[in-house]
């Protein structure tokens, strides 16, 4: 029996994407609110001894489509799937892995419990913030990686001489990766984080004088980082055009309006994320084959250890 794919509401196009490729049609549910604003699930196909797949990003915003993955696995569960597994291309509070401050939640731990509390028996993700995440979670996930595509993607557009930049020390690992990928030398800017939206830099590490930058990073939010980055990068004397890579664009708060004030040439994120029409020159790179080749495998107890990031 084929794989039932069912979508809650953060990425709908990306599910229904998935679901042609793999040669079914997108599962029927219902997603409505009652008039005191509370969520009801109703799935509408037959999903006993199922293997079901539930595609949700857990996006802005992050708590609604956190619950609507919930809920829909709820239903399928007491709906009596045989298997229920959760697609999630960008998870959400994979930045709040520990506490920094002392008297703080650990959302990504707490995020972790509910999502096994709701009976999903198994993940796959792609480019979480931190591998770390990956510890909370006693049941099985299949951590993918969209860094291969998407350094196919720039490789023939590449600028010589060119410069693989980690905008700060914990994208230093996924840097080395573009770096290996494209043969080209790694540099890293030193940053600090003064608040949720604001940074600053203290250094570059590694020869960037003369070179075109291209900044990699697992995720782009308010944009503070890469404005960081990128005008350090200048100050130091990199050459423009910029490119800019990250698996997810989240693109909120001021992101617009910082990023336009950069020179930035090309905008490559993953469609991990519902991205609206914006004034930047994003190129979206689409994961459903990356999913649609995860699922499939799933779905008939295959490796996939050529899929998985490895850090």
């Amino acid at each position: 029996m084929q794989p039932l794919i069912l979508s809650g509401s953060a990425n709908l196009s990306l599910a229904e994407t998935i679901a042609t490729n793999i040669g079914v049609r997108l599962g029927k549910r219902e997603l409505c609110r009652f008039p005191d604003g509370e969520l009801h699930v109703e799935i509408q196909e037959n999903v006993r001894g199922r293997d079901v797949y539930l595609i949700q990003s857990t996006s802005p915003p992050a708590d609604e489509h956190l619950l609507e993955l919930l809920l829909l696995a709820d239903a399928c569960r007491r709906g009596d799937a045989g298997r229920l597994t959760a697609v999630i291309p960008y998870f959400g509070y994979a930045r709040q892995d520990r506490r920094a401050k002392g008297r703080e939640a650990v959302g990504g731990r707490l995020v972790a419990d509910l999502i096994e509390a709701g009976g999903l028996q198994r993940l796959i993700v792609v480019d979480l913030h931190t591998p770390a995440v990956e510890g909370f979670f006693t049941v099985p996930m299949a951590h993918l990686t969209a860094v291969p595509f998407l350094a196919d993607a720039i490789r023939p557009r590449l600028p010589a001489p060119a410069v693989i930049v980690a905008p700060d020390l914990g994208a230093v690992k996924l840097a080395g990766r573009y770096g290996t990928l494209l043969n080209l030398p790694v540099a890293i800017v030193h940053k600090t984080r003064l608040s949720g939206t604001e940074v600053t830099t203290s250094g570059i590490t590694g020869e960037v004088h003369g070179h075109a930058p291209i900044v990699v990073d697992d995720m782009i939010s308010t944009g503070g980082t890469i404005e960081a980055a990128v005008r350090a990068l200048l100050a130091a004397g990199c050459s423009s055009p910029v490119t800019v890579v990250a698996s997810h664009g989240l693109f909120v708060g001021p992101a617009v309006a910082r990023l336009r004030g950069l020179p930035i040439q090309q905008l490559l994120v993953t469609d991990s994320v519902t991205t609206p029409e914006l004034p930047l020159p994003i190129q979206l790179l689409s994961l459903c084959p990356l999913l649609v080749e995860a699922i499939a495998r799933l779905h008939d107890n295959r490796s996939l250890t050529d899929l998985v990031a490895r850090y």
